[in-house]
């Protein structure tokens, strides 16, 4: 009977960890998120851990073989034996990957919430969404020279503030 178990790994030693664990015939899943990123002005998507530094290990008989696999820091124990993470949730993760990559419930804005501008001139800003005016599109509050400004953006360009 094979169980998943998470392992924490190595800081930058994560690739290293995943092919010894491979290496040693252990089945690994590693979920990726798709990220959009800005680098020296050019939009670019790449993918980063979804949970940076571990990864799910499905143990099927030992697993002191995994614990001292190059680049792993240690298994998530419980108790003496490595921690179980039930089926369901390894399920749920891979029901949500669409092209190699996880896809996250995005967060409804309702009018009022909090948000950061992620581009142009007021990156970094915080504002208050006002609302979706057209497709893709969302209107925020932008305190500016002592007052309100209503200022569109595209819906990629702002996040939401989680308080």
């Amino acid at each position: 009977m094979s169980y998943w178990t998470a392992a924490q790994l190595q800081p930058r030693r994560e690739r290293l960890a995943l092919h010894m664990l491979a290496q040693e015939n252990f089945t690994v899943y590693a979920p990726k998120l798709r990220e959009r990123r800005t680098i020296r002005g050019h939009r670019e998507d790449g993918q980063v851990p979804l949970f940076p530094g571990y990864c799910f290990v499905s143990i099927a008989l030992q697993w002191h073989a995994a614990r001292w696999c190059p680049g792993v820091v240690r298994l998530v124990m419980d108790g003496l034996q490595p921690a179980k993470v039930p089926d369901a949730v390894i399920e749920e993760i891979r029901g949500r990957e669409r092209n190699g990559a996880v896809e996250l419930p995005r967060r409804l804005l309702k009018p009022g919430d909090r948000v950061r501008l992620l581009a142009g001139p007021f990156r970094g800003h915080l504002a208050m969404y006002a609302g979706m005016p057209g497709s893709e599109r969302v209107a925020v509050l932008l305190q500016i020279l002592g007052g309100q400004q209503r200022v569109t953006l595209a819906q990629r360009d702002v996040e939401a503030i989680i308080s």
